[in-house]
């Protein structure tokens, strides 16, 4: 069925998946929230993170031909095969030969609960968890570092930063 698809169609179709996914992964959050409260949701949700990062990682190179401990150029494009990625505004950018800075601009998440009033959801602690996992497993040699995501206070034009720095 796919393979008749033209390009205008399977973008769509990238945009439909992606938006579905983060569809079940708010809903699967509001369920565990609803039944266990908001300490519980994010535990869970921190532990499910942890589990899919690898996994995500792990696809997006195979089906990307990326190599295991490509370094810092390997997590860049990895970066960008994100599922949300299809979803979200942001941005690489190399700082010097052992440092990238990932910033996402736009988070879907944040502006809808933004335009409903609501606050940033706190998404720091699964923040943490999620993006450690992805580079590490593009390349064990990748430390991360958080340099903001809520509930830190952020720019306007910015949710959360993180930078990767490539060590022997």
């Amino acid at each position: 069925m796919f393979e008749n698809l033209s390009r205008e169609d399977l973008l769509k179709i990238i945009d439909m998946y992606a938006k579905a996914w983060q569809a079940m992964d708010g809903a699967y959050f509001l369920s565990l929230e609803r039944e266990y409260g908001m300490d519980v949701a994010i535990q869970m949700d921190k532990e499910a993170w942890r589990i899919f990062s690898p996994i995500e990682a792990k696809r997006i190179m195979k089906e990307m031909d990326i190599t295991e401990n490509g370094g810092l150029e390997a997590l860049e494009k990895a970066l960008g095969y994100r599922v949300y990625a299809a979803l979200n505004k942001q941005t690489t950018e190399r700082v010097d030969e052992r440092s990238l800075v990932f910033t996402m601009q736009s988070c879907r998440v944040q502006v809808a609960r933004n335009r409903k009033g609501l606050p940033d959801f706190p998404c720091k602690q699964v923040g943490i968890i999620e993006y450690e996992e992805f580079a590490k497993t593009i390349d064990p040699r990748i430390k991360t570092r958080c340099v903001f995501c809520p509930p830190d206070e952020h720019p306007d034009d910015a949710y959360c930063r993180w930078e990767f720095i490539l060590e022997d």
